[in-house]
């Protein structure tokens, strides 16, 4: 399933700014990035100052000597609107497009994301901009995709957010009554009589830091609102530029796992989901590649676009490490491994002022293409012109699914209470870095996917049992699936109010168990448990359940404290399937183990034999199954293949049972031959 009809091959290039650079400048770049064998770049991100110097002034001469001249070059263009930075006079003349922060503060002009997004002036002008945008390009045949503004983000606490809050709650709620027990108001005495005494959460008035709140149930009404927001400003955009190039896919920058925008509501809006990939240096292979799986999942499991990466070294973290020689190419091919059907970079020529000035880019401050970076980028491109149309519009097959839900994230961060180390992500992380060290590819689901498919349901932490979403998961495991779920699980419904009649509250048939109490412990302290005849500690929470199915069995226990003897793990078989329950967070160890016989158990089997170090996905498309074999390792790899098959970016071709040698850091993506030759 291809994004776009006028493209032949994964796209490769990224952010060009040549307002930024005398016109001088330009038809040398034209000549250095079709050297890189760069074939797209993505224009206009930041020009709305250059477009629109007035309230009434438009002018596009700049835009229009670039769009001509990378047609001319033979350039494909991702167009964008440029309405992720509002111009210094619509701040001076409309100051309501200036966001107030959580402190309370009220913004000036400066910085990037400074818009409220639920200022009148700020949808005014931005979706003016892209309707002028889309009529003047609309037949620029070489246009794949518009760029809806850039990194949508952040919050805004002003009035006219407050105002629109409270339409929206009314709304939502339709009385007053509804809305007070809905956040169960009579807590510290905070009913509301009339819908204009709600103030907004923050450090001015229900938060007494930004993670913790103490009046959970307006805070998570508060951030479902602000990502609604947000989605419609860009809904606002997307439509009329539809109306203009409706058959012009629109798209906008996600940014992985971003916690305050709810990215599987706003894929549904999304022709593509596109997201940049920007790792912390700390990062783990499977932290980077459960980013890309997630924007897979929201996207309902179709490919996406990689539309931004650093060629080499991003400028913002603390200790702004290169990227070692090998690495930008291997992390290329994780994007497509896992997906991705466009490569890009931020940036294509190093600004040479501002914050970005020290953010890597394709042509360098040198301004030649004699950098090691260059030739990196050089190399890529022509790898993936050998390449060519093979892998566009692959999907992934897999039996396993791992639950993600923003509504989850923001409940259980934004409470106070058991543990201020309770993450949800990190848990998340722990069985995905299980299943990726197995080589055992998962699709990341939301409340609203179908399991139909699925063997396997993974739901670290379901702090929060939407309306339903139990019946599912009883269905699911009583057709013979297999469901996975830990502490903290079942609490609150979807307004954050505890499920009454026991833990883990709707979910407890279907785990046989009811927790009693939970053990929240500092970071250096753990308790232990056994499993399979290893040891393994249990940190952080330690649930205290008691055994209530005659189905249950009980695989492991506490070995310490007042709970010891207690159940740590279990599993307890509903209709045709199992449901089990990890009562504490452990170690690496014992999830790979834990995950691998769970997989065993359910049928599920590695792309490729496990090894230090190697990642395998496949994904398959009308051109037939790719194998790809990623070493993140320094060291020389050795992986036998199942079935014949012809190595795309080299060409070699292999029989069944032949190595492959991947040395460090190398790739390989073989299209496997049906024959078992």
């Amino acid at each position: 399933m291809r994004y776009s009809n006028k493209v032949n091959k994964i796209v490769y290039g990224g952010d060009y700014n040549p307002e930024q650079w005398p016109e001088e400048v330009w038809q040398e770049d034209m000549k250095l990035l079709k050297e890189a064998h760069i074939d797209i770049v993505t224009l206009n991100v930041f020009s709305w100052a250059a477009i629109q110097p007035s309230e009434e002034e438009y002018d596009f001469t700049k835009l229009d000597k670039i769009m001509d001249m990378v047609r001319d070059n033979g350039f494909q263009v991702c167009l964008a609107t440029s309405t992720g930075a509002h111009p210094a006079w619509m701040a001076k003349k409309y100051p309501d497009v200036l966001r107030t922060e959580f402190s309370g503060m009220k913004r000036k002009f400066g910085g990037r994301h400074n818009s409220c997004p639920n200022s009148p002036a700020y949808r005014k002008y931005s979706v003016r901009l892209a309707e002028k945008l889309a009529e003047r390009y609309k037949d620029y045949d070489n246009i794949v995709a518009w760029h809806i503004s850039n990194e949508y983000g952040g919050e805004c606490y002003c009035e006219n957010c407050e105002k629109a809050f409270r339409i929206w709650l009314k709304k939502k709620y339709g009385t007053i009554e509804a809305l007070n027990r809905a956040w169960n108001t009579a807590f510290w005495g905070h009913t509301f009589y009339e819908w204009d005494e709600i103030v907004l959460p923050n450090l001015l008035s229900e938060h007494f830091e930004y993670d913790r709140s103490r009046f959970q149930g307006i805070t998570l009404d508060y951030k479902r609102f602000n990502s609604e927001s947000l989605l419609e400003c860009f809904r606002l955009e997307s439509e009329a530029i539809k109306k203009i190039t409706p058959d012009i896919p629109v798209t906008t920058n996600l940014m992985g796992f971003y916690k305050m925008l709810d990215y599987k509501m706003w894929a549904k809006y999304m022709d593509v989901v596109s997201w940049d990939n920007y790792p912390a240096n700390e990062d783990s292979p499977a932290m980077i590649a459960m980013s890309h799986d997630l924007m897979r999942g929201i996207g309902g499991g179709k490919p996406f676009l990689l539309m931004e990466q650093t060629p080499s070294v991003a400028n913002w973290m603390p200790y702004n490490a290169l990227k070692r020689p090998g690495v930008m190419r291997l992390w290329s091919y994780q994007a497509a491994a896992h997906g991705a059907d466009s490569i890009m970079f931020f940036q294509m020529r190093r600004s040479v002022g501002g914050c970005e000035k020290f953010h890597g880019a394709v042509i360098d401050h040198a301004g030649t293409n004699q950098t090691r970076v260059y030739r990196e980028v050089q190399a890529l491109g022509k790898e993936l012109e050998r390449i060519g149309a093979e892998t566009l519009g692959a999907v992934t097959e897999t039996k396993a699914a791992l639950y993600f839900d923003w509504d989850n994230w923001w409940a259980i961060e934004s409470s106070s209470g058991p543990s201020c180390e309770l993450k949800y992500k990190d848990e998340v992380l722990n069985y995905y870095e299980a299943l990726h060290s197995l080589n055992i590819p998962v699709d990341i689901v939301g409340p609203e996917d179908d399991l139909g498919k699925y063997s396997l349901l993974i739901a670290p932490i379901l702090y929060m049992t939407k309306p339903g979403y139990d019946d599912k998961i009883r269905k699911f495991v009583s057709d013979g699936g297999t469901f996975v779920t830990t502490f903290f699980s079942g609490i609150v419904d979807d307004h954050d109010l505890v499920i009454l009649g026991g833990y883990p509250g709707r979910l407890r048939d279907i785990l046989g168990i009811w927790v009693e109490e939970e053990d929240a412990l500092a970071p250096e302290v753990e308790n232990r448990f056994v499993y399979n005849g290893k040891q393994y500690p249990a940190r952080l929470l330690c649930d205290l359940s008691h055994p209530e199915s005659s189905a249950l069995s009980v695989l492991s226990r506490y070995e310490e404290d007042f709970y010891a003897g207690m159940p740590v793990i279990t599993k307890n078989e509903f209709g045709k399937g199992r449901a089990y329950y990890v009562a504490a967070r452990s170690d690496k160890a014992f999830y790979r183990d834990f995950m691998s016989d769970i997989c065993s158990e359910a049928g599920i089997a590695s792309v490729t034999e496990p090894q230090e170090g190697l990642e395998a996905t496949v994904r398959f498309n009308e051109n037939g199954r790719f194998l790809f074999l990623l070493n993140h390792s320094d060291n020389e790899l050795e992986v036998a293949l199942e079935k014949a098959g012809v190595d795309l970016i080299t060409g070699g071709e292999y029989k069944r049972g032949e190595k492959v040698i991947l040395k460090g850091k190398d790739t390989a993506i073989i299209k496997q031959k049906d024959d078992l030759e």
